[in-house]
């Protein structure tokens, strides 16, 4: 496959268009990968060409950004290497400062992660999770000490709400901070709660979608049925949780399952490169973060952009997958705007106004040879 690379919302930053997610390195919550596997898993990504890491101070106790930092290091990346991590999550029951967004514990967690990393900077650092108490001001004027103190070189936010996002964006403009250059949302045929708000924000502010999940946690890949007998995977051991991001056994899910497998056996690819390829093609996203437990599951994931889509095919995904736009969504469709517009074709810019920047081609030669 060729790995292209494209910057990361409104930054300079350049990372590939699959991200390598670490939350399975380490074997702390149940399930996950040894290190052997992990490394593995990690020399795969890297000899395709993937340049995007993703962490968390708090996935696997910490075993995640250990190893992560340790196999950058063995093999000499870290120029070449994108590190993204996270903060929120508490590290110490009992004590509500070690976990939050406030800024007590976002410099506390910054150094912990520099640590378990081994290096002196963090190429993303994002916003775990909204605690509902932190004022946006407090966590944006931390973030952008941090980029000034050089311990970060750009900032973004997760799984926080539409609203949230703007103030921040706006409150970065306003005074001059760091911007949010990206935002880290679960997205998949099986959950596009985000094209309502959030995929809006990414294209008109500039901050870009990292997709979490885009797998739904394994359903999309096929090994899971809805009579299923026996454990395929993690899911079935999550069949009466109540964690919202495991609750993925509905008839609605099954009816997409049930039409991507289809629509992979007509493309001749794997269910689970199909949903990728989806998902990394659709508006406002900017990378896919991959999480694999067994090598081969990374290396089928790998050959996700190797293909497009035809039109007629991606429409029946689009179909079997939507859902009602709530309100006041329901208003900003055709059916309304067109008696704003006043009946007549109207839009922001023509076809064309504003062309794709694709650095590619032959490089020329500075040899007099």
């Amino acid at each position: 496959m060729t790995m292209n690379y494209y910057t990361l919302g409104n930054s300079g930053l350049r990372v590939s268009r699959l991200a390598l997610g670490t939350m399975t390195f380490g074997t702390e919550l149940g399930w996950g990968t040894d290190r052997d596997t992990a490394r593995a898993i990690f020399d795969e990504y890297v000899e395709a060409g993937g340049n995007f890491f993703d962490t968390a101070d708090l996935y696997t106790g910490g075993t995640a950004e250990t190893w992560l930092g340790e196999f950058v290091a063995e093999r000499g990346l870290r120029d070449k290497a994108v590190i993204a991590t996270k903060f929120t999550f508490n590290s110490e029951p009992g004590n509500p400062n070690a976990g939050g967004n406030g800024r007590k514990n976002i410099m506390r967690a910054v150094d912990a992660s520099l640590k378990r990393l081994g290096t002196d900077y963090i190429d993303l650092y994002l916003m775990h999770v909204w605690d509902r108490l932190t004022p946006a001001e407090e966590v944006l004027r931390t973030l952008d000490d941090l980029v000034r103190a050089g311990k970060v070189r750009h900032v973004g936010l997760s799984d926080v709400p539409a609203w949230y996002a703007g103030r921040a964006q706006a409150i970065a403009e306003l005074r001059g901070y760091e911007p949010i250059s990206a935002l880290q949302l679960e997205y998949s045929l099986a959950e596009r709660s985000i094209e309502h708000e959030f995929v809006p924000f990414a294209t008109h502010h500039s901050a870009g979608v990292m997709v979490w999940s885009p797998l739904a946690s394994g359903l999309l890949s096929g090994k899971y049925r809805p009579t299923q007998a026996g454990n395929a995977g993690r899911l079935d051991g999550f069949r009466n949780t109540t964690h919202p991001s495991f609750r993925k056994f509905s008839d609605r899910n099954w009816a997409i399952v049930a039409e991507l497998e289809k629509v992979a056996a007509e493309l001749g690819r794997s269910m689970a490169q199909v949903a990728l390829n989806w998902v990394a093609t659709q508006p406002g996203v900017a990378t896919v973060i991959l999480g694999a437990t067994k090598l081969a599951q990374l290396q089928d994931n790998l050959a996700a952009l190797d293909f497009s889509i035809a039109p007629e095919l991606r429409k029946r995904l689009d179909s079997v997958s939507s859902m009602p736009a709530p309100f006041p969504h329901s208003y900003f469709g055709p059916e309304i705007q067109v008696r704003v517009a006043g009946g007549v074709v109207t839009g922001d810019k023509p076809s064309g106004y504003s062309p794709q920047v694709l650095v590619e081609g032959e490089a020329v030669s500075i040899s007099s040879n």
